[in-house]
C-alpha cells in the first residue's frame, strides 16, 4: 500500500510539469508584444513631423502599455514557473535578474494588481486626452471600472499585510 501511495504522490507532483509548456506559451505571447510595439513604431516614424502633439502622446501611451504588459508577463512566467514548476538555473557567467527566485505568490499576486492599475491609468489617460469624443456615459464607466482596480489592489495589499506573519526578531529569542 505504501508502495502505490508514494507512485500516487510522485505522479502528482510530476503533473507540475504541465504547467511549462503554458509559461512557454507566455513568451509567444511576448514576441507577439514585441511585433505590435515595433509596428505602432514603425507607423509613428514616417509621420513625426506630421502628427499632433496629443496624438504622439497616445501612441507613446500605447508603447508604455505594451512595455508594461510586457514586463508583468516576465514577472509572470519565471515566478509562477519558479513557484510551481522547477528553480531556474543559470550559469555562473549569465546575468540573473535580482528579484529571480524571490518572489513568492503573495508577492507576484501584488505585483500583477500594481501592474494591472498601472495599466489601468495610462489607458483612462488615453481616453481622457480623447475624452470629446467619447460619451459621458462611457467615462464614468472607464472611471469607475479604473477604481475598481484601484480599490481592488489595495484591498489585496492590505489583506496581505494583515495575514502576513511578522518574522521574529533576534531581540525576541532574548526573552
Amino acid at each position: 500500500m505504501k508502495k502505490l501511495e508514494a507512485l500516487v504522490e510522485q505522479l502528482m507532483y510530476s503533473t507540475r510539469w504541465l504547467l511549462a509548456p503554458i509559461y512557454f506559451g507566455l513568451s509567444l505571447a511576448l514576441i507577439a508584444l514585441g511585433i505590435k510595439f515595433f509596428q505602432e513604431l514603425f507607423h509613428l516614424l514616417p509621420n513625426i513631423l506630421a502628427i499632433k502633439e496629443a496624438e504622439l502622446i497616445l501612441v507613446v501611451l500605447s508603447l508604455i502599455d505594451i512595455a508594461l504588459v510586457s514586463g508583468l508577463l516576465i514577472m509572470v512566467m519565471f515566478t509562477s514557473y519558479e513557484n510551481f514548476v522547477s528553480s531556474i538555473e543559470l550559469s555562473e557567467n549569465t546575468e540573473k535578474l535580482s528579484w529571480l527566485g524571490t518572489l513568492d505568490t503573495n508577492s507576484l499576486k501584488s505585483k500583477v494588481a500594481a501592474s494591472i492599475v498601472a495599466i489601468s491609468s495610462i489607458h483612462l489617460l488615453k481616453i481622457f486626452m480623447n475624452a470629446e469624443n467619447i460619451d459621458n456615459e462611457k467615462l464614468l464607466w472607464y472611471v469607475i471600472i479604473h477604481l475598481t482596480f484601484v480599490i481592488s489592489a489595495f484591498a489585496m495589499g492590505m489583506l496581505d499585510k494583515v495575514t502576513r506573519k511578522p518574522k521574529k526578531s533576534s531581540s525576541d529569542d532574548d526573552h
